[in-house]
């Protein structure tokens, strides 16, 4: 009976005022507020095209997850998040994001020996949805960029549909796709392989911020390939991956 009442006073203030104050009245008052910024951000990013920016002007967001393990449908979630700011040909580290993210299951010994990270320290951090408010608002607008993204996306995804009902609307721009297309019949395009085909010192692999960084010098040196294949705007670059 307690439970229809509830149901009944939620669907009362739907009528009334809209989902914003039914959430409220369900989740407090900071959740439902978390909830609204990612939606509209969500919403505002579908209006943004933009393929005729010039990439040596291009603001774009770097960045990496580490997460419990690989299937968020079994439940696996984020642990961390890390991402740094690159405006054209330059790393912009004073504008960098990174945070843990206190998960609902214990972190798997094997995830602790490959990320460092442990259950003592994921105990005290932000819950899902602070840190995926905190990140949104961090990306603005921004394209993203991940290598291996399909990892990275499909957590994402889910993160926001767990907490907030809608799916990433960014556009990702893969590293790994743009090393097939600029360096074909290699053996392996992994992170490692391309850093050190690359000449960029590996620092500290599976930590979020670390992998961004180093993906974000990545795409730099592809960058310059890049441009000397006379591409300008990033509807340019699309053309030609779409082609490979």
């Amino acid at each position: 009976m307690k439970e229809q009442k509830g149901v009944g006073r939620m669907w009362h203030l739907y009528k009334m005022g809209g989902i914003t104050p039914a959430i409220a009245s369900m989740m407090g008052a900071q959740n439902a507020q978390q909830m609204a910024f990612i939606r509209s951000m969500s919403k505002e990013q579908r209006k943004e095209s933009i393929l005729d920016q010039p990439l040596k002007e291009m603001e774009v967001i770097v960045f990496d997850l580490e997460t419990t393990g690989f299937y968020p449908a079994n439940g696996d979630e984020i642990l961390s998040i890390g991402a740094v700011t690159l405006k054209g040909e330059r790393i912009m580290e004073e504008r960098s994001f990174y945070s843990l993210v206190k998960p609902g299951r214990k972190v798997p010994r094997h995830i602790t020996e490959l990320t460092g990270i442990t259950n003592e320290m994921v105990e005290g951090a932000p819950d899902l949805m602070q840190v995926l408010h905190d990140f949104m608002e961090f990306i603005g607008k921004r394209m993203l960029i991940a290598h291996a993204s399909g990892h990275d996306r499909q957590f994402l995804n889910a993160a926001l549909w767990r907490t907030s009902k809608v799916n990433l609307t960014h556009r990702v721009l893969d590293t790994m796709m743009v090393a097939k297309w600029l360096k074909p019949g290699r053996e392996g395009y992994g992170l490692d392989e391309l850093l050190e085909d690359s000449g960029i010192p590996v620092t500290q692999r599976h930590h979020a911020f670390e992998d961004s960084m180093m993906t974000a010098q990545l795409w730099l040196v592809y960058l310059q390939q890049i441009f000397s294949r006379n591409i300008v705007t990033l509807g340019d670059l699309y053309a030609y991956l779409s082609k490979h």
